[in-house]
């Protein structure tokens, strides 16, 4: 890698200051690199579909929202995608072991590997790469106000999240995955391709790969206090064996309907509402990632 590009949301929470960090640890590890600030929603995508060809790789500074708008833009092309956390929630830099802070985050990258993950594809065309929800998550994000995002990060989504958990706003869902039909009710549903969130202090389900050609839809449905501590506490423990409240399905096409109709997040932002229809897109995302441990893979 010599010559990076880095496409920077001066809107995000950490965009703007972290700039100048970003291209000094980038010539450190001898890549030059330039830098194009967004200036609207969308023109991260527009610019990485302009100018990334003439790189040899892409970052990303901004949040959630500004990576996978690069993402799709480079989905099956390349050159690969290294997301630096720059956000409020920072859900991608988290499920990709990618440290939190900036510098940091760009020394392992530049000294990392290249990954090929699986993508997920919304009905309005809208690429994901961990995954969509509709229920405890999506509201969970319509209703964190923005200066708690601002001030407390991540932190302010934990406190919604709960707070909404223990409504049981429970919803009737229809669904069909492959062909095949289900229905349930529940107060969480999610499309993933990410098993962990959190740095793995919860496990979403067994065997959910971000490399299998397939997505994963996880349907929570907890009634009582107990069954939203007991659910938690397995996933937390990576219990999955059967629990009424839990249940799991698999595949490449997913539909998804909700009465009454439900907002729908997607990656950490608001997309759109139910009906949700959702389709992988086996290996079309070229990440940096670091090098775990040990050097493994």
């Amino acid at each position: 890698m010599r010559r990076a590009l880095v496409i920077s949301n001066p809107a995000s929470r950490g965009g703007a200051k972290l700039q100048e960090s970003v291209v000094r640890e980038l010539a450190r590890a001898d890549i030059a690199a330039d830098v194009i600030a967004t200036d609207h929603a969308g023109h991260a995508a527009t610019i990485a579909a302009e100018r990334a060809r003439d790189y040899d790789a892409v970052f990303t500074l901004g949040g959630d929202g500004t990576a996978m708008d690069v993402v799709g833009a480079l989905a099956g092309t390349g050159p690969p995608v290294g997301i630096l956390p720059g956000g409020t929630g920072n859900l991608l830099a988290r499920s990709l072991g990618i440290p939190l802070r900036v510098r940091a985050a760009v020394r392992a990258l530049a000294a990392g590997r290249e990954a090929r993950i699986d993508l997920g594809r919304l009905g309005d065309g809208r690429i994901f790469g961990i995954g969509a929800g509709v229920g405890v998550d999506a509201t969970m994000i319509e209703e964190t106000p923005a200066i708690w995002k601002r001030r407390l990060g991540i932190l302010s989504y934990v406190i919604v999240g709960l707070r909404s958990l223990l409504r049981f706003d429970a919803f009737d869902v229809k669904g069909v995955v492959d062909g095949v039909p289900f229905e349930k009710r529940a107060s969480a549903i999610l499309v993933v391709n990410f098993g962990t969130m959190f740095r793995h202090l919860l496990t979403l389900g067994d065997g959910i790969l971000h490399d299998d050609g397939v997505l994963d839809v996880c349907i929570f449905s907890p009634t009582t206090n107990a069954d939203a501590a007991r659910i938690t506490y397995r996933m937390m423990r990576r219990d999955f064996s059967p629990d009424p409240c839990m249940s799991y399905l698999s595949g490449r096409e997913i539909e998804i309907s909700t009465v009454p109709q439900r907002a729908v997040q997607a990656d950490g932002e608001l997309a759109g509402s139910t009906p949700l229809r959702v389709s992988v897109l086996p290996g079309a995302g070229r990440l940096l990632l670091p090098i775990s441990r040990g050097g493994k893979h």
